[in-house]
C-alpha cells in the first residue's frame, strides 16, 4: 500500500510571537517531497516529483493560502499553547 502525510507544524520560539515559523510538509511513503517554510516563504522541493509541485505551486494560488497561515493557524492558537 501507499502511505501520504502532511504535517502541519507551528514552531515557537519566543512567547512575544515574532519568532513564530509555519511549515507544512508533504510525505509519501514516508519520505518528505516538498515543504512550505514561512521563513523560506515558498514550497522547497526534495524530489522529482516534489520539484514539479513547488515550482508550480509557488506560481499559484496555494502560495497566497500558505503564507496566511501563519497569522491565521500559527499566531491565532498561541496563546491556548502558552497558556497550557
Amino acid at each position: 500500500g501507499y502511505f501520504e502525510q502532511v504535517v502541519r507544524q507551528c514552531r515557537y520560539s519566543s512567547k512575544d510571537l515574532q519568532g513564530i515559523e509555519f511549515i507544512d510538509s508533504y510525505v509519501f511513503n514516508k519520505a518528505e517531497y516538498v515543504r512550505f517554510n514561512s521563513t523560506v516563504g515558498k514550497y522547497v522541493g526534495y524530489t522529482e516529483l516534489g520539484v514539479k509541485n513547488a515550482e508550480a505551486w509557488n506560481k499559484g494560488p496555494e502560495l497566497a493560502v500558505e503564507l496566511g497561515e501563519l497569522e491565521r493557524f500559527c499566531k491565532h492558537n498561541a496563546a491556548i499553547y502558552y497558556s497550557a
